[in-house]
């Protein structure tokens, strides 16, 4: 009888044991976070923001494959995919979700009410109705501005472009950012006495049409952090180098894909600033007291061989910046 007790007793040792290793083994495993990235569509400037997100993760100690799942996610511009794909980040108990391009973080708020959200470089969180206010987002949202710096882009194009007469501007009307954006350019443009004319399109199917009729009315085209626009960048740039017009985008990577240049917001910095954000997320802060943050420093970036197909010659000070402090293509 001792013997059996003995052996109950051992038994039960080596069960709890192994329920102990179970039971670690499922902790260990849970402990890996999933974070759920939804990008509104494919083109270089919300590309870089993704790229720069990875990064910024692991900056923080955050390795995918390692110690964080990323679920990626890209909508290809289709709104029911924003849904869709939102309640799929949902469905899988992310423990954090990050919307690059306003559409995609709107669908991801719509999505959840408790599952954090962190904005992969939205122009206007308060506008767009993300959060109660930039200070205070006060929900379960926060995250990262792309604000391009308005001012310094327009000094920028009377710099390069002294005898404009007239300056044109191309948004999209559905997209909310690039249309506070043009709002914002149209004022400055008043106090700065420019003339500026508005062309809107809905989609990239109208983009042709619409730049054609704009090009043959201004000297100068300046595009707003639009995603649309910026989809469909080299229709653009093809139809405004028919009638030698430069294109001033508000994105650095769209300079590359034939903007004569800007002083932008660099993209792939966004993106590791929104990376540390949803690891800091990750470790326990509260989107609701954390502020939205703004990168306020632009970096200058020109296209050489854009302003030698136009016949144009950029101020020896714009050059010398963007080879000491930005971007030069050739």
């Amino acid at each position: 009888m001792k013997r059996l007790y003995g052996l109950i007793a051992i038994l039960l040792v080596f069960l709890g044991f192994a329920f102990v290793q179970e039971k670690h083994q499922t902790a260990q495993k849970a402990k890996v976070p999933t974070v759920g990235i939804l990008q509104l569509l494919s083109h270089p400037a919300l590309d870089a923001i993704h790229k720069g997100i990875i990064h910024g993760l692991a900056e923080e100690g955050y390795h995918v494959g390692k110690n964080v799942k990323i679920d990626f996610q890209n909508a290809q511009n289709d709104q029911s995919n924003l849904k869709t794909m939102s309640a799929r980040f949902v469905n899988e108990n992310a423990d954090a979700m990050i919307g690059i391009a306003t559409p995609s973080a709107q669908a991801l708020a719509n999505a959840s009410s408790n599952i954090p959200v962190v904005l992969g470089a939205i122009t206007d969180p308060e506008g767009a109705h993300l959060v109660k206010s930039n200070e205070h987002p006060g929900n379960n949202v926060t995250g990262v501005s792309d604000q391009a710096p308005l001012k310094s882009q327009l000094k920028l194009i009377q710099k390069i472009m002294p005898n404009m007469k007239t300056l044109g501007i191309i948004y999209t009307s559905s997209d909310d950012s690039a249309t506070a954006q043009y709002h914002q350019f149209a004022a400055l443009c008043k106090q700065q006495h420019v003339t500026l004319k508005a062309y809107s399109i809905a989609n990239t199917n109208d983009l042709n049409q619409v730049a054609q009729q704009m090009v043959s009315q201004v000297d100068a085209v300046y595009v707003p952090t639009d995603n649309t626009v910026a989809s469909a960048m080299q229709t653009l740039v093809s139809t405004a180098n028919a009638k030698k017009v430069p294109v001033f985008p508000a994105v650095d990577t769209m300079v590359k894909a034939g903007g004569l240049a800007t002083l932008s917001i660099n993209q792939y910095k966004l993106g590791v600033q929104t990376g540390k954000m949803t690891a800091a997320i990750l470790k326990g802060k509260k989107p609701a007291d954390t502020p939205i943050e703004f990168e306020r420093k632009g970096e200058m970036t020109i296209n050489l061989s854009q302003a030698k197909k136009l016949g144009i010659t950029l101020p020896a000070s714009v050059v010398k910046e963007a080879k000491e402090h930005g971007e030069v293509f050739k």
